[in-house]
């Protein structure tokens, strides 16, 4: 036996360690979200806009403003208060983009003026 041999062995079991497993990780019910719409969110996502006609569609389709909120009264007295319709839309991000898509598709690929949608 080489003292050399020796020496190396030493080293890489010493280079060892043994870690104790750490409990298992309970996942808290709070803090989790089950997301319903994301099958949906990723499909607008990936819509992509090729053609100038459903560019055009997307673009009539979808309103360039969130709407205004609105306060129904009646002698002065409010009965119904209806907030932003953007508010209340969980899908009002995708849909804004998807038309910020299709108004750029149309100004730098068509050479199209977009202005009647802004």
């Amino acid at each position: 036996m080489d003292v050399t041999e020796l020496t190396v062995k030493q080293i890489i079991l010493s280079g060892w360690t043994w870690e104790q497993p750490q409990q298992e990780r309970t996942v808290d019910k709070k803090t989790t979200k089950i997301d319903l719409l994301s099958p949906l969110r990723w499909w607008i996502n990936n819509i992509e806009v090729r053609k100038p006609s459903r560019a055009h569609q997307i673009c009539k389709l979808i309103p360039a403003q969130c709407p205004f909120a609105r306060k129904i009264k009646i002698w002065g007295r409010t009965l119904v208060n209806i907030p932003p319709l953007c508010k209340l839309n969980p899908l009002y991000e995708e849909l804004m983009m998807l038309r910020f898509r299709a108004i750029s598709y149309l100004a730098e690929e068509c050479c199209e003026d977009v202005s009647n949608y802004c």
